[in-house]
């Protein structure tokens, strides 16, 4: 498995140590991959504390079910290293894979956080939770919730949205029209090779505004002529990407010729 945005804030430092420390115990993570992956990370983590909790939830998660996890094709070699200099190696038998799979830890289920829906069930009750619970309504929430949380001010929130397994393609193509987003939302959007198979998210990213000219750029390039000549004279878009658009188009016309 590659990167999640989540993982990458952790990677890039960009996580205050009272998030840090809830991730250490588990309380949150869409995949089992990027809990591990969070997880033994966070073992390298500059404050003992949060070096020790990660250490201590590890050891919870029962040796079967890490065991069954390692077997999966889809697990990292140096993950599989890591479990196996503690004496915990894949189980003969693989599993059957699915397309996600659920925290093999789960602190906050634990401590009875309801799991059957209700208590993400309304936007109104986004305004009541505290950061863990929106965390959560950010990767197990509907997809109204969703669409409410992509525009949170806080990076985390909005790399939770964007590493949730239930969001959808249809659903980054609505992100990427958003122009009340952070750059860094269009930005991780922008960067996952695969949500740009989707035409539609191309399209979206480069008629938007907010997305980063140089991404702007880039996407440009890969427009049909009829969108290019649309983009090449839409007032929303920065000058230099309607020149390069206008360009373009003249240019796929004459290879046509």
């Amino acid at each position: 498995m590659g990167s999640t945005p989540l993982f990458d804030l952790f990677k890039q430092g960009d996580v205050d140590r009272d998030v840090r420390l809830e991730a250490a115990q588990g309380t949150f993570a869409p995949r089992a991959h990027e809990q591990l992956a969070i997880l033994v990370f966070l073992l390298e983590d500059p404050d003992r504390e949060i070096r020790e909790t990660a250490d201590q939830t590890l050891n919870k998660i029962p040796v079967e079910a890490l065991e069954k996890f390692l077997a999966r094709s889809d697990v990292p070699v140096d993950l599989r290293e890591f479990f196996g200099d503690r004496g915990i190696f894949p189980a003969e038998i693989p599993p059957i894979e699915v397309d996600f799979d659920d925290p093999l830890i789960d602190a906050a289920a634990e401590e009875g956080e309801d799991e059957d829906g209700d208590r993400v069930s309304g936007t109104q009750a986004l305004a009541l939770m505290n950061f863990p619970q929106r965390i959560r309504a950010a990767m197990k929430g509907t997809r109204e919730q969703r669409a409410i949380l992509i525009r949170d001010p806080n990076k985390m929130i909005c790399a939770s949205v964007l590493s949730s397994p239930k969001v959808s393609v249809p659903e980054i193509e609505s992100f990427a029209r958003m122009q009340n987003v952070s750059e860094d939302v269009l930005r991780i959007i922008g960067k996952n090779r695969a949500w740009l198979k989707s035409y539609g998210v191309i399209l979206a990213l480069t008629k938007n505004p907010k997305t980063p000219l140089s991404l702007s750029m880039q996407l440009m390039t890969r427009l049909t002529t009829k969108d290019l000549a649309k983009l090449s004279v839409d007032r929303n878009v920065p000058e230099a990407l309607r020149i390069s658009s206008r360009k373009k188009a003249v240019s796929n016309q004459s290879g046509k010729e």
